[in-house]
């Protein structure tokens, strides 16, 4: 997300829609009817988390693996292993407790499982459908005793989980599917399971033009939209720079709780 074309595009304007047609005939197609799924979906469901989980319901039953984004296994193990080291790069330890928003089949849950501490992994989804395939990984692994929590949920309240508990909140491609008022939930929330000098990262996709979405389902968002967002909240907000080098394709925040005087 380097240069300056792709951050300055608006994905649902017409004229780009038409010149990506022309470049990319063989994916009208599928694009048609993905919109005609869309508009299925939209009429039976109306607020946003069940619409995805309907959406997550039919993409995992084709690819649990495409299902998160990943094309193949070589690029889920790729994606995984990228922020998994990004993280404990970033002082994630095995004493650690970690809470994944989004944590989908463990494409990168499985590795944090396995190097924290029996108990120290807690991975949260609203699809029911991807949480299956989350257990399938977990065995195929072998870690089984590890014991990790995975937990079906329908908002990002965190309302069932302690106060203070988790040293490193973490969600990747989740805000990048989400309307502002899940993020707003989310960052409304995330301080109290917060523990004293602990952060949560979130990827999103960046937009350095009109922030727009695709089919309710990608949405592009202004690095100073989410920043401010974070801001009402009293929290901390900055864009992490060092993530940007890496082949992902989406941008990072990390939010912190500021000390209290």
């Amino acid at each position: 997300m380097s240069s300056s074309a792709p951050l300055n595009r608006n994905r649902a304007s017409l004229l780009h829609k038409v010149r990506y047609a022309l470049r990319n005939p063989g994916k009208v197609g599928p694009y048609l009817r993905r919109s005609a799924r869309d508009l299925g979906l939209r009429l039976r469901h109306r607020d946003h988390v069940s619409y995805y989980r309907a959406v997550m319901a039919a993409d995992t039953a084709r690819d649990p693996k495409a299902a998160v984004g990943s094309r193949n296994e070589e690029r889920w193990l790729e994606l995984g292993r990228m922020q998994f080291d990004y993280l404990v790069g970033h002082g994630l330890r095995p004493g650690h407790r970690l809470l994944e928003i989004g944590c989908g089949n463990l494409r990168a849950g499985w590795r944090f499982i396995d190097h924290l501490d029996a108990g120290g992994y807690y991975g949260i989804d609203i699809s029911p459908d991807i949480l299956i395939s989350a257990k399938e990984t977990l065995a195929a692994r072998g870690l089984q005793h590890k014991l990790p929590h995975l937990t079906l949920v329908r908002d990002l309240t965190f309302d069932f989980l302690p106060e203070g508990h988790f040293d490193v909140v973490h969600a990747h491609s989740v805000f990048s599917h989400s309307p502002l008022e899940v993020i707003d939930e989310c960052l409304a929330h995330v301080e109290r399971v917060l523990a004293p000098g602990g952060f949560f990262d979130f990827t999103f996709d960046r937009t350095e033009g009109a922030e727009h979405h695709v089919l309710r389902e990608d949405f592009y968002y202004r690095t100073e939209t989410l920043v401010a967002l974070a801001e009402k909240h009293g929290l901390h907000a900055r864009f992490m720079e060092d993530w940007e080098e890496l082949p992902h394709g989406q941008s990072k925040i990390r939010v912190t709780v500021p000390e209290r005087s």
